[in-house]
Parts: C-alpha cells; sequence; structure tokens
C-alpha cells in the first residue's frame, strides 16, 4: 500500500465513523419508575431521553388498589443534591384523572432526584425519582 493509499483509506475510516455517529438513532424510549409515596402509587415517565433543558414528565397517580386516584396538589421538585442544587416546583396539569403532565427543566447533565409530592384526602406521600441528564 502507497502513502496516498492509506491517507484515503484513513479519511475515508473517520469520514465513516463521523457520519455512522451523527446517523445512529437516538434512544428515545421512555425512561419509566414507579414508586409509592403514601397512599399513592406514582409512575413516572419522561418523554425520550433525559437531557440538560426542558423535560415533559408524565406522572401517572393510582391508590394502593390501581385505581386512578385525584391528589388534590402534585408537584415535582427536581434537585441535584451532589451540586446543592434544588429547583423551585415544576407546576403540573391536569391531562386526564390520575395523569398528570410537568415540564421540568435541568440545567445541567448528571445525577438528578425528581421529587414528587401528593396530598389530598387519603393523606400525603412523596416518591424520588432519580434520573441521569445528558
Amino acid at each position: 500500500m502507497t502513502k496516498r493509499t492509506g491517507v484515503i483509506v484513513a479519511v475515508v475510516a473517520v469520514v465513516a465513523a463521523v457520519a455512522a455517529w451523527l446517523l445512529w438513532p437516538a434512544d428515545d424510549t421512555p425512561s419509566v419508575s414507579r414508586s409509592a409515596a403514601g397512599p399513592y402509587q406514582v409512575q413516572l415517565q419522561v418523554s425520550g431521553s433525559v437531557h440538560t433543558g426542558d423535560n415533559t414528565v408524565d406522572l401517572t397517580v393510582t391508590d394502593a388498589q390501581g385505581n386512578s386516584a385525584t391528589p388534590d396538589k402534585v408537584s415535582v421538585e427536581p434537585a441535584m443534591p451532589q451540586m446543592g442544587h434544588a429547583l423551585p416546583p415544576s407546576a403540573t396539569s391536569v391531562v386526564t384523572p390520575g395523569h398528570y403532565r410537568a415540564t421540568v427543566h435541568l440545567p445541567m447533565p448528571g445525577q438528578w432526584e425528581i421529587a414528587v409530592k401528593l396530598s389530598g384526602t387519603p393523606g400525603s406521600g412523596s416518591a424520588v425519582f432519580s434520573v441521569q441528564a445528558n
């Protein structure tokens, strides 16, 4: 192999690697976690991969028997304890009874904890979900 052929092969390999990296499909599989929160069961789902910036968080709230529950108050509070960051609660909206949605802004990559706090007639509770933002 001549020097020129070696350079061409190297350039083609680099171009192919960059093209593969750019065209590789993103992991848009929703991240789903479940936890008990006092008298409630909470399922947290983040659309797509968790990333810096705005993330859509869907919450499904049920009672112990699996029936939709409608607490009076639902808040979503992101924090990054290892860096001492705590953000104000994100507003939640009711999508359907037992289904809530919030937009959570994560300003930096790393391990975040999303606290979901609920209160209503059956009582109150909270659940903490760990997510890794890229």
